[in-house]
């Protein structure tokens, strides 16, 4: 009978199997001493111990990067220097010899808590809903939750509005009424209805942006729709179950017609939060962040306490209910 291995034993062959893939990555890295001058370029996607990258002059190259040994995690957006070869040389690849300095990180916990980056330099997360599967506001909430704790600007797309009906659009025009109403910016949108897109397009210039939603919202057709001379998996929603079948497999960056880029971000069907103490998650919800401060207790949780300036708020229609509900979902659900 085959012997068992401890949890111990197989983390040992993962790290020494992950150290020999470095190596094998090292041995097969083109000499740095035949390649150009450093310069920085942009990581427009990532496979382990290498990078695809462009420059950044008025004529950019795409090609393939090793990194070197001991650099610290990239990821797709990335600004880095790199040696390249030269046009007319007859290497094919460079090295990324350092890292630059980033505006934002976007990340999520692994299965161990351990925070892992996802994409970097993002200007705004879309944060993309759809009639069906059907949207709840604590979900789209811990999305924006994310994107207010990483710097990261955000906006609420509503997409295959192609499918509102009777029965699903008041729910909708609540949703987007009330993000609307707080600052966010709103767009609905249709993959068959190519003017629906026209706003869309005009807000994503100059913005490196990423799309986010619980699977099955139509992220993929979103990007195919924004960029119809790429070439990207599409998944058909699950029968039965209404969940997407996820499709992509790294992330990828691509640059929009009009100005602008766009991540398509793995791994995200419905985003996990990293641990955020209690009393700071408040600090995430402007809207009903702004009354607390008028709160008799200065642990007051909103609940019940008396002279609760959110309770009072919310009484006088101040702040909307849907967000009060939401952020004690979250604070519930927080590990």
């Amino acid at each position: 009978m085959a012997r068992r291995l401890t949890d111990q034993q197989r983390r040992r062959i993962a790290l020494q199997q992950t150290r020999r893939r470095s190596a094998v990555a090292s041995e097969d890295a083109p000499d740095e001493t035949q390649l150009g001058g450093e310069q920085e370029v942009l990581i427009v996607a990532h496979y382990g111990r290498q990078v695809d990258v462009e420059t950044l002059d008025d004529a950019p190259r795409s090609l393939r990067c090793f990194l070197r040994t001991n650099m610290e995690a990239l990821v797709t957006g990335d600004r880095v220097i790199a040696k390249l070869p030269t046009p007319d040389s007859e290497i094919a690849q460079g090295v990324v010899v350092a890292s630059s300095a980033r505006r934002s990180l976007l990340s999520r916990p692994d299965s161990r808590g351990l925070l892992r980056p996802i994409a970097a330099n993002i200007d705004v997360m879309l944060v993309t809903i759809a009639p069906a599967p059907e949207p709840f506001p604590f979900l789209v909430d811990r999305y924006l939750v994310a994107a207010h704790l990483y710097g990261i600007a955000a906006a609420i797309v509503c997409n295959k509005t192609d499918l509102l009906n009777d029965e699903n659009r008041a729910v909708l025009d609540r949703m987007l009424h009330v993000y609307q109403q707080i600052g966010y910016s709103v767009f609905s949108v249709s993959t068959q209805q190519e003017k629906s897109l026209h706003a869309l397009r005009q807000f994503l210039q100059s913005k490196t942006s990423v799309i986010v939603g619980q699977s099955g919202v139509g992220k993929s057709s979103l990007i195919h729709a924004l960029l119809p001379d790429t070439e990207i998996a599409i998944g058909e929603l699950s029968a039965g179950v209404e969940k997407g079948k996820h499709t992509t497999t790294t992330a990828r960056l691509y640059h929009l017609p009009e100005g602008g880029d766009l991540i398509d971000s793995p791994g995200i069907r419905e985003l996990t939060l990293p641990a955020i103490p209690a009393p700071d998650l408040l600090s995430h919800f402007a809207d009903l962040q702004q009354h607390a401060h008028d709160c008799r207790f200065r642990d007051c949780q909103h609940k019940h306490e008396p002279d609760c300036a959110v309770l009072a708020a919310e009484q006088s229609g101040k702040i909307f209910p849907e967000r009060l509900a939401s952020y004690r979902h979250i604070l519930t659900n927080l590990v």
